[in-house]
């Protein structure tokens, strides 16, 4: 059922949710929490539809948060709220109101929100795009016990996730951590089936990836180790492997769907390490309300400590390039004065044999161009 009111009020709200509740037959009220989104008019109906899936294992009441830009700045100083109230089939297992603010009262989405919380309730308040810089100082996360944003929407998400670091609060968590909890999962299995001592990781994943960034920070973070931070195609995370005094252990995933994990001494074996949709990510972080202190921790490592090594692809161009591309040793001047040979566009080609050159025998030229009654000067 669908309720569409214009230029309304929060109590007006209220009453057509009482409305739409005693239409269907289910007067009583029995959510958890509320989820506040704030979203733009073209991410809208991705987030919603997340929600609405997520509120199957969590019943909520959603508020959608759209600020609509006026045009003109006479259409900027009036302010108007409409809103779009939903219950039934056409809200998952709760109730969902779709907030869109004209004019000034944009600027003032807390006292929108704050009469449509439900009593005694957790809120949650989750930014699918265009997250604020504090999350926890902006007015609207101010009302949550949780604030979810998303660093993979961001424009830059390694910048992104320097943000989050440095205004992080308890409560704070990023949908690219829950993107990696299956991935902490079964390197966290692995270490424990074996009895060593690991020396060095590396962590491979596509290049603008914030989950591969926070996945290298938390096992810089637990194993105190130095993580290099590989670039791979995708898609997402790749593969991790960890150096350890019994042998490298690997956890290798192709395709974004099966992986392959490789222990010393066992024989590889499959893994469903498939990459999950946004409503199973927003439903793990709706089930713990209490901080994330293994969050913080890798979050405060830093993504400026890790270890950055090239890509595949840049790592076969530059083998690919061949000695050519080395440094060269200079020859030393000839000390009889004569001028150097010209250099040429030709590729140097490598000595037959070396072991009985004698001194800068490496930069000797060829002999047609050496003179005629120069010798190399003996050992």
């Amino acid at each position: 059922m669908k309720i569409d009111l214009t230029d309304t009020t929060a109590s007006k709200i209220n009453k057509a949710l009482v409305k739409g509740r005693r239409a269907i037959g289910t007067p009583a009220v029995g959510m958890v929490l509320t989820l506040v989104i704030v979203t733009d008019e073209e991410n809208a109906y991705d987030a919603l539809r997340a929600a609405n899936d997520a509120s199957r294992e969590h019943p909520s009441r959603t508020l959608v948060v759209i600020k609509r830009v006026s045009r003109s700045p006479r259409d900027r100083t009036k302010s108007r709220l409409d809103a779009e109230v939903r219950v039934g089939a056409d809200a998952g297992t709760g109730e969902t109101v779709v907030l869109r603010l004209y004019g000034e009262v944009s600027d003032h989405a807390q006292s929108v929100v704050l009469p449509l919380l439900l009593p005694d309730a957790p809120v949650v308040v989750w930014w699918s795009v265009d997250a604020p810089r504090d999350p926890a100082g902006d007015p609207l996360g101010a009302l949550g016990q949780r604030r979810v944003t998303d660093s993979y929407a961001a424009e830059k998400p390694v910048h992104e996730l320097r943000s989050r670091a440095e205004s992080y609060e308890p409560g704070d968590t990023d949908l690219a951590w829950a993107r990696i909890t299956p991935w902490r999962s079964m390197l966290a299995a692995a270490l424990d089936q074996i009895d060593c001592e690991v020396v060095s990781v590396e962590v491979a994943g596509e290049e603008s990836n914030p989950s591969v960034e926070l996945l290298a920070m938390w096992l810089a973070d637990r194993l105190h180790v130095h993580v290099r931070r590989a670039v791979s195609a995708g898609p997402g995370l790749t593969q991790v492997r960890l150096e350890t005094t019994g042998g490298p252990i690997t956890l290798h995933r192709s395709d974004g769907a099966m992986a392959t994990l490789a222990l010393p001494g066992q024989p590889d074996r499959a893994v469903a390490l498939k990459r999950r949709e946004t409503s199973e990510l927003l439903a793990e972080e709706l089930r713990r309300l209490d901080p994330d202190d293994t969050y913080a921790s890798a979050l405060r490592f830093g993504v400026d400590r890790l270890g950055g090594i090239p890509s595949a692809t840049q790592r076969a161009e530059a083998s690919a390039r061949g000695p050519e591309s080395l440094p060269v040793r200079q020859k030393t001047p000839d000390p009889a004065g004569s001028a150097a040979p010209a250099k040429t566009s030709e590729p140097a080609l490598p000595s037959a044999s070396s072991g009985s050159a004698g001194d800068g025998d490496s930069g000797r030229p060829t002999p047609a161009q050496m003179p005629p009654v120069k010798k190399a000067d003996s050992p």
